[in-house]
């Protein structure tokens, strides 16, 4: 299966455009946002747990990568609230099961490099905000790893974040409130996704919290 397989193309997947799938597992649906592979495959998927649901003991061949949205999902290692901030690298395995809240999580999959070995858990609703040289903007870093940058953005209101030919590209997913380019307006639960050197500011009139990777995309020539 491949869906938003071409990297070289802009891509907006907005929350009244989510279509649920079922998956292998009863009461886990899956909203997939970019794919290429079957069940085990690359791909970038909001993942939608009903309550007291749980999914079989798997491994992570090209690692994982979450940020908990709703509810609270867990394993056996740990309970991770809405806003927890996960990385299993490549090779680790977890049993995950859910309580009585359910949980959705936005997951990435098979796309760490391989000596991205680092096992992360942050917390980011206690955790500190940095203040950005960019006025009214506040940072978060998740994690770095060569060119790749994860972090939280938090907008203030009449903020503007602006990208020169951003290399390795940039995805982002509107936590909250609403971010904004000069194409459109992207509230809550909306994914995006820029190829490389793309160009364009990134604003919010109202202010917003996304969560934004870059230099993680193919580097065309």
């Amino acid at each position: 299966m491949e869906l938003n397989a071409d990297f070289t193309k802009r891509v907006v997947v907005r929350p009244e455009e989510h279509h649920w799938r079922p998956s292998p597992a009863n009461g886990v649906e899956r909203m997939m946002l970019d794919r290429i592979g079957d069940e085990v495959a690359r791909a970038t998927t909001i993942v939608k747990f009903a309550p007291n649901s749980a999914f079989d003991r798997h491994s992570h061949g090209g690692g994982e990568e979450f940020l908990v949205l709703d509810g609270v999902f867990s394993d056996e290692h740990a309970d991770y609230p809405a806003g927890t901030y996960v990385r299993n690298p490549i090779g680790s395995a977890h049993t995950p099961h859910i309580g009585p809240e359910g949980a959705v999580i936005l997951v990435k999959l098979c796309q760490f490099d391989a000596a991205d070995t680092e096992q992360v858990v942050i917390d980011t609703r206690s955790a500190v905000f940095q203040s950005s040289s960019e006025e009214g903007l506040s940072v978060l870093p998740l994690h770095k790893h060569g060119p790749e940058v994860v972090r939280l953005v938090r907008f203030a209101p009449g903020t503007r974040l602006n990208f020169q030919g951003q290399r390795g590209g940039k995805e982002v997913y509107v936590i909250e409130g609403v971010l904004q380019n000069d194409n459109g307006r992207y509230p809550a639960g909306t994914w995006l996704r820029s190829p490389d050197r793309s160009q364009h500011a990134l604003f919010s009139d109202d202010g917003c919290l996304i969560f934004i990777k870059t230099g993680h995309l193919p580097v065309g020539a």
